[in-house]
């Protein structure tokens, strides 16, 4: 089949994994795959360039901007597009005002997330009216799937679930080598204990209240160190709260990575603070690293962590919860040890890229969960 993906952009994050790695195995398999950047390429879109994959950036500026839909039609027509793959709202509606009298054979959009955007009447409405000529909308989780149906965003005849998947065999599972590197990097001693978050800081991921809860592990557990993996528009907001809150400098702030796969084996605790969240790629990467996960229960995410399975589930915005349960996973190590395995486990059988490919594969021909 010739796939054309089309997103706003390839920059860091976890829509643009998904998307680089799905392309990646469905060009493998035999496919014929380019990606279209609404915006501009993006900073992994090099990843793709690598392998040959065509990248295509229509340059489309703030508000209507004619010139880029006609970028975004050229690139849809030539080659001719059979399946026309779509990611959130903005990049899928107008996808499907460029592609108007082109034939394409089958139209698939997916939603990344919950739809939590504080700004979203006028982009709903716009993606409402462009499901009209869409044959299937897949949503990460079942959460997310119920929540479009129930909000009348999506009709419930064209939503499906098609969760995440990445490429486990990528990830190593925590162990003390991995630890001990971890710990020598940051100059910091053998005995501290290491809390791993990862996420852009805004305001859905919600690292206010997990720095607050951190505040509390830390009056109890003086080794505690948290790590704070990403950047993001809120950085200097929270580093402020950071140092107000707890001193000593036991918050680091890493920034944007690009190895996070090295980093994550060397945690003792993954922890998500999320307000909304989709079906998180952080949270299935703390899976095949075989971490002991503490996440909010928002979203998709108990759908891979089963509490007191792999992890603990906490409300959002609660950070004394959030803390508790911090405290407990890091004062069991065999336990939370256990509860590490069990989630490498599950990701292997279940949250592959392989499994998703596969799904994808069978929407595209028309089939349906």
């Amino acid at each position: 089949m010739n796939i054309v993906h089309v997103v706003e952009n390839l920059n860091r994050g976890g829509l643009e994994r998904m998307v680089i790695d799905l392309v990646t195995m469905q060009q493998r398999q035999g496919h014929r795959c380019r990606v279209v950047c609404l915006f501009e390429a993006g900073a992994l879109a090099h990843e793709l360039d690598a392998q040959g994959i065509p990248v295509h950036a229509c340059g489309k500026r703030r508000g209507p901007d004619l010139r880029a839909l006609l970028r975004l039609r050229r690139a849809l027509a030539t080659p001719a597009t059979e399946v026309l793959h779509t990611h959130n709202a903005v990049a899928h509606y107008h996808a499907v005002w460029a592609s108007t009298g082109l034939g394409i054979g089958r139209v698939v959009n997916t939603r990344h997330g919950m739809g939590a955007n504080r700004n979203s009447r006028r982009r709903e409405g716009f993606y409402r009216r462009a499901l009209a000529r869409t044959d299937a909308v897949a949503l990460v989780c079942a959460a997310a799937r119920d929540d479009a149906v129930r909000r009348g965003i999506v009709p419930p005849g064209k939503a499906c679930v098609v969760p995440n998947g990445i490429r486990v065999e990528q990830f190593s599972p925590a162990s003390p080598d991995h630890r001990a590197r971890l710990l020598e990097m940051l100059a910091l001693p053998p005995q501290a204990r290491l809390i791993g978050s990862v996420g852009r800081l805004n305001w859905t991921k919600d690292q206010a209240s997990l720095i607050r809860a951190f505040a509390t592990v830390r009056q109890r557990m003086s080794d505690a160190v948290l790590l704070l993996i990403g950047d993001g528009e809120l950085r200097a907001e929270l580093e402020q709260l950071a140092a107000a809150t707890v001193p000593d400098g036991s918050v680091r702030f890493l920034g944007d990575r690009s190895d996070v796969r090295e980093l994550l084996p060397g945690l003792d605790l993954f922890a998500l603070s999320s307000l909304s969240e989709g079906y998180s790629m952080a949270l299935l990467e703390a899976c095949a690293s075989a971490l002991p996960i503490v996440a909010t229960a928002v979203g998709g995410n108990g759908e891979i962590v089963r509490d007191g399975v792999n992890g603990k589930l906490v409300p959002a915005a609660d950070a004394a919860a959030l803390a508790e349960a911090m405290i407990d996973v890091l004062q069991a190590p065999e336990a939370a040890r256990h509860l590490g395995a069990q989630g490498r486990a599950w990701v292997e059988a279940e949250g592959s890229l392989a499994c998703m490919a596969g799904r994808y594969d069978a929407l595209y021909r028309g089939a349906r969960d």
